[in-house]
């Protein structure tokens, strides 16, 4: 992984803010060239290790609800690149049709295979292919749809210069954040005046102290998370896009 010279950046990059990130990774050019070294390796490893729970989510989430297997929607991620993410279906099937772009806890929409996935973010598991297509990367911030890229601060485009992740701080601190939406009256507005701002500054911060043994503390949290409870209390809730 490599960054693009300055001059090759989108124009929408090239600002003031932007640059001091843009500094801070262009000395780490050998974490950079680890850091997608072991997304080659270990999400090989894993799609083949994980192969038979891909098999038995499938078979389940087909049997369960109406609808593919697989969520494909539009996100962003390095240099404002856009891809379609994957992911196991939680919802039914075109919910972001039939209602807001964020999951508020208790939307129904959710189905009862999507519950169970959710919980431990298995939904997440097949953005190992992403990360192998290099439009992702286990740790980084997490994609969002155009619409909220949209609404990015010049500051805030500077999360732009790295793929998109799996998983991040943010994605620790906010795992549960869909009660943060609960009850919202737009949930798609609260996401983009409060909480997106939030989750930011973890995110730039993240930038700040880029490096792989930072890549793999989070892993680890990641992981603790997912199995016991956190002990960190920076946020609470899980925001998805309703995602599936």
């Amino acid at each position: 992984m490599v960054l693009r010279k300055w001059e090759a950046l989108p124009g929408f990059m090239q600002n003031d803010e932007v640059r001091k990130y843009y500094g801070i990774l262009q000395r780490k050019k050998n974490s950079l060239i680890r850091k997608r070294i072991f997304d080659v390796a270990a999400s090989l490893i894993l799609l083949f290790l994980l192969s038979p729970i891909f098999l038995i989510l499938a078979v389940a989430i087909k049997a369960d609800s109406k609808g593919p297997v697989f969520y494909r929607q539009v996100r962003v991620t390095q240099y404002g690149k856009k891809f379609r993410i994957h992911k196991f279906r939680s919802m039914v099937n075109r919910a972001d049709q039939k209602g807001a772009l964020v999951t508020a806890e208790g939307d129904g929409r959710i189905t009862r295979m999507g519950h169970l996935i959710r919980d431990k973010r298995l939904d997440e598991i097949p953005q190992l292919i992403d990360v192998l297509l290099g439009n992702m990367s286990f740790v980084g911030v997490r994609p969002e749809v155009p619409k909220y890229v949209k609404s990015y601060t010049p500051e805030m485009m500077a999360t732009l210069l790295l793929p998109a992740g799996i998983t991040s701080l943010t994605s620790i601190y906010y795992k549960d954040e869909a009660r943060l939406l609960e009850g919202a009256e737009d949930p798609d507005q609260v996401y983009i005046e409060k909480i997106l701002p939030e989750k930011m500054k973890w995110n730039l911060k993240g930038m700040e102290e880029f490096g792989s043994w930072k890549d793999i503390a989070i892993m680890f949290m990641t992981f603790f998370s997912m199995f016991g409870k956190n002990d960190t209390d920076e946020g609470e809730g899980r925001y998805e896009h309703t995602t599936n």
